[in-house]
């Protein structure tokens, strides 16, 4: 029928970040038409995505040619400006006015009207000619693209921009032979935020690598080695050509531009002096990037967000005071009142009384499954009585050590609608990148590996830009209009940015579970050495679990890097550099012998905590799992002959004497 139809379309729409409009039946028709034509055009160069979200699509342009255009032009006439001011389209008029460009605002519906202080026009052609137009942004389907490419070059434009999700080539050819640069799915407001300082400021991965100041939110003129790339073609440095080693010790962290300071400023400070009036209100309002509270967001907290960013090819990064309130954080856009979660059973047992007790009061639901089998895991989505809103699990499992099929997860979630969330804490982007096998969420304690030395709490929430949270009505904090923000709704304004703006404007701002700045100091500065010491971690740690597995107390080692282990596998698939550096044995002795064990060690400390400089051991019946029943404790890994052991940066010869002598 046309209203299935319809459906069909604006889903596809909205996938591509075109927002359909809401029409009357009389309309439907016509519309229908009209939207089966963009789709032809479009559907040439967009391809959908792996994990069933939003397009992937393949257009490159190199950051000199993007910084040439902004910076060479001057006056941009917008087709489609909107009258609204919680219209994405206004947003980009009214940002781009703030950073000295003239907007003209082209809309027939309007002609006459004002539009933040310029008079709107209704076609291109009738735009005075002493004004002299350098760019036209085109906020139009894309089949209405090439009438426009025509008029830019009638008028003797540099530029024909096309804003995100709209893509046609015909348009592109047409002002190419009429001498204009083009760029396409983009957003000028988004690319100039990202290039000039602003983006990272909430946490996104601007992909920029520099070790030079950068003018935060001011643009430049094309360097003088760039005359050349016209085309996009240039390979500079960005987040996409760089090596992990590189991006942890780069990634977000530009010289301070007022200073020239190197290393990354501890911004200890709670708020933030607006330029005046309108500033601030366009901060509130989101149409502009900047700090407001540090609740809410901080420049040092930024970098450290952007870097976590980088490592796991995420799109932005909000992060948090601890790991728990990271979960908090990850799940609060999703769930509502009476809606369920399906998770591992192996889970830290902090996470089980958070998941299964605590989030109770929120009315929120859990049902433990063993990840193991994914049969299970489909079962448990499709036949709760309650709305199931994501998957959740733990790539490498505390204290169990067992690793995770992150793509048969991503399957199954992805074909009921709904994300995938992995805990990424144990294998850290060093030994494992989720987003790259289909998790659409990566949630961390940056307490453990992040930071590395036990001195700096924190928890970090990285999302992969990915998921369609339109694609259903499964997400309406994310998906429809928001009345704290006078009807402005998330995905629609700020497409792949959705997720993260909102973490950082609302649920930071309402929960307020704020990373101190000097934490998040600590842990970039930890994060530099994370390869180093994460390898170091894997090869000690496979060394002890080795030497163990022939010890005559011990009778058992769950170790994913041992052979003959189940998850051995696994291990090699999405953690080929290691399987970690935090395991469990099993003593021979039951519950006294667990705790003799670990009273007697005098290297490896005693303590609630993994991911040390320092090698650690704990007995978790009788502490972090203490809360747990014996069948959950059994299912999570954490019997009552189970001790726990995180390998630091020791000799290793020196942590297997301790244990040596600890087990005799």
């Amino acid at each position: 029928s046309v209203w299935a139809m319809l459906a069909a379309i604006r889903s596809f729409a909205r996938r591509a970040r075109i927002v359909a409009p809401r029409l009357s039946r009389k309309a439907c028709a016509r519309w229908t038409r009209d939207q089966a034509t963009m789709l032809f055009h479009t559907t040439r160069v967009v391809s959908q995505s792996k994990s069933g979200g939003l397009p992937e699509v393949d257009v490159k342009y190199s950051d000199d040619y993007i910084k040439g255009i902004l910076g060479s032009v001057k006056t941009i006439a917008l087709v489609g400006a909107s009258t609204s001011w919680n219209r994405p389209s206004y947003f980009a008029m009214k940002y781009l006015q703030e950073k000295g460009y003239r907007v003209i605002p082209i809309n027939p519906r309007a002609k006459g009207e004002n539009i933040l202080g310029e008079l709107v026009y209704g076609h291109i052609s009738e735009i005075p000619k002493d004004i002299k137009i350098d760019m036209v942004d085109a906020f139009q389907r894309a089949e209405r693209c090439p009438a426009i490419a025509e008029d830019a070059v009638e008028i003797g434009a540099k530029v024909l921009w096309l804003q995100l999700g709209i893509i046609s080539e015909e348009a592109k050819e047409i002002a190419e032979k009429g001498g204009l640069d083009v760029v396409m799915n983009r957003c000028p407001k988004i690319e100039f935020s990202r290039l000039y300082g602003e983006l990272s400021m909430h946490g996104f991965n601007s992909q920029v690598i520099s070790s030079k100041r950068r003018p935060v939110g001011h643009a430049s003129e094309k360097r003088a080695d760039a005359e050349e790339d016209t085309k996009g073609e240039k390979e500079g440095f960005d987040g996409s050509n760089c090596g992990f080693d590189t991006l942890a010790i780069h990634a977000g962290a530009s010289p301070d531009p007022t200073t020239g300071a190197r290393s990354t400023p501890v911004f200890q400070t709670t708020a933030y002096v607006f330029e005046d009036v309108d500033q601030a209100a366009s901060l509130f309002n989101l149409q502009t990037f900047g700090n407001i509270y540090s609740r809410l967001s901080n420049p040092t907290t930024a970098v450290l967000e952007e870097r976590i960013a980088s490592l796991d090819n995420g799109r932005g990064t909000t992060c948090t005071a601890s790991g728990h309130s990271a979960q908090m954080l990850a799940l609060f856009p999703l769930m509502e009142p009476g809606d369920a979660m399906v998770s591992s059973n192996k889970l830290y047992g902090g996470s089980i009384t958070q998941f299964g007790q605590t989030f109770q009061k929120f009315d929120w639901h859990c049902n433990f499954v063993d990840v193991d089998d994914l049969d299970a895991v489909a079962a448990a989505v499709e036949t709760s009585e309650r709305p199931v809103k994501c998957i959740w699990a733990e790539s490498l499992a505390n204290p169990g050590g067992s690793v995770t099929d992150i793509e048969g997860l991503a399957k199954i979630a992805h074909s009921h609608g709904i994300p995938l969330i992995i805990d990424n804490t144990m294998a850290t982007p060093y030994l494992c990148k989720p987003i790259q096998y289909g998790a659409d969420l990566v949630v961390y304690s940056t307490t453990k590996f992040l930071s590395g030395h036990g001195n700096a709490m924190g928890g970090a929430v990285v999302d992969s830009g990915k998921f369609d949270w339109m694609q259903n009505d499964k997400f309406p904090s994310l998906s429809t209009p928001q009345s704290a923000y006078h009807g402005l709704t998330f995905q629609e304004t700020f497409g792949d940015l959705a997720y993260t703006t909102f973490s950082h404007a609302v649920s930071l701002r309402d929960l307020g579970p704020t990373m101190a700045p000097l934490n998040a100091f600590l842990t970039i500065t930890g994060i530099e050495t994370l390869s180093l010491r994460m390898q170091r971690h894997c090869d000690s740690a496979k060394e002890v679990a080795t030497w163990l597995s022939n010890h005559p107390e011990v009778e058992w080692v769950s170790y994913a890097g041992l052979p003959g282990s189940r998850y051995l596998d696994l291990q090699q698939k999405y953690m080929p550099n290691g399987a970690g550096s935090v395991f469990t044995i099993g003593l021979k002795g039951g519950f006294e012998k667990g705790v003799s064990a670990v009273e007697k060690c005098e290297i490896f400390s005693h303590l609630a905590n993994v991911g040390d400089t320092r090698s650690l051991i704990l007995h978790p019946a009788s502490t972090t799992h203490r809360q747990l029943t014996p069948e959950q404790r059994d299912a999570a890994g954490a019997g009552d002959n189970v001790v726990r052991l995180s390998i630091g940066l020791e000799t290793p010869a020196d942590l297997i004497r301790d244990l040596d002598i600890a087990l005799a």
